[in-house]
């Protein structure tokens, strides 16, 4: 058997194990169109084009994503306000790679990193002070780094894989300068950040970096995105551009080899069928592998809705992090 069949018996497995939860989980109005209706065949499990577009598209499933962007702005506002401007270094050699850390009150603390979101294409480390907060104030130092968008020339998503690893690896090495310790690193995303966690939590650290297999201790990806094959049939593509060596290799749940500490999975119950089926997937891939993994799904939130949750150390993400890094009260 080549690997075009084995790509196709695969495919054709998930279409008949997983079609019925997904079609379950489509918005009314699309549910109700015909394939021919939603604009052709379909392409991916029981979707169309049309109907896979919608499943990487947010904001066809959250109505009140700009109102909810709005109240993290605001609280990430207030946030560094009290937090005070982060301490920034660099971990590479571009003005991108560079480190926002916001260190705990105590000397040799846990320290967490958070890798930011946006479709692989926006957001900055300035625009998560919440996040550091919950974190600081239980004791732990917060480590935001900025790495490259997709958009920029040159760079592919390979690139910015590696961008985060090379961040993680700098925070393991350096974790005495910024006040913490190393043998305590963890790690989260969330979307597109929650797809980079998981390239770091599957990171061949010995290999690539000459550090400990177990250099992260425990990581938790929130509404990530964990096998690409159906992002790259998606409208996404147009920007990713993935190869079949990104695809593969990128692609946290065929790397689990590599993946040598417990996992949080956590998407909220109102995201979209896509962004549910992976974190399921991904558990379930972990799961079956043998390694310790917690699914996490929370109910009545959509994709922006449980990003708001690392603002609060009683919130679903924020609680989840404080009980991995041992400073939940």
């Amino acid at each position: 058997m080549n690997s075009n069949d084995m790509k196709l018996s695969r495919r054709d497995f998930v279409n008949a194990t997983l079609a019925a939860s997904t079609a379950l989980a489509l918005p009314s109005g699309l549910l109700a169109q015909s394939p021919a209706d939603a604009g052709g065949p379909t392409v991916w499990l029981n979707m169309t084009q049309e109907e896979l577009d919608a499943a990487y598209n947010q904001r066809v499933y959250a109505p009140n994503a700009s109102k909810v962007i709005g109240r993290l702005q605001a609280q990430n506002a207030a946030a560094r306000a009290r937090l005070g401007e982060p301490e920034i270094y660099a971990y590479g050699e571009t003005s991108i790679e560079s480190l926002h850390v916001y260190k705990g009150a105590a000397d040799n603390g846990p320290v967490h990193v958070f890798i930011h979101g946006g479709a692989w294409r926006g957001g900055r480390a300035e625009g998560y002070a919440y996040v550091a907060e919950p974190i600081v104030n239980a004791g732990g130092t917060c480590v935001v780094p900025d790495f490259a968008s997709i958009d920029d020339d040159g760079i592919q998503l390979s690139d910015m894989c590696r961008q985060v690893r090379d961040a993680v690896a700098w925070v393991y090495r350096n974790a005495e300068r910024i006040g913490g310790d190393r043998d305590r690193l963890f790690v989260s995303g969330h979307s597109s950040g929650g797809h980079l966690a998981g390239v770091v939590m599957t990171t061949d650290w010995p290999g690539l970096y000459g550090l400990p297999t177990d250099t992260v201790k425990a990581g938790l990806c929130t509404s990530g995105m964990f096998d690409l094959e159906a992002v790259r049939l998606s409208h996404r593509n147009a920007y990713l551009k993935l190869t079949d060596e990104e695809e593969e290799l990128l692609s946290a749940q065929r790397q689990l080899a590599h993946l040598n500490a417990p996992v949080l999975v956590a998407c909220g119950s109102d995201e979209t069928p896509e962004f549910q089926r992976q974190s399921r997937d991904f558990s379930a891939a972990v799961e079956a592998a043998g390694k310790p993994v917690t699914l996490h799904v929370a109910r009545e939130h959509n994709h922006f809705e449980i990003l708001e949750t690392y603002a609060n150390p009683y919130g679903v993400i924020g609680r989840a992090i404080l009980e991995q890094m041992g400073l939940a009260g």
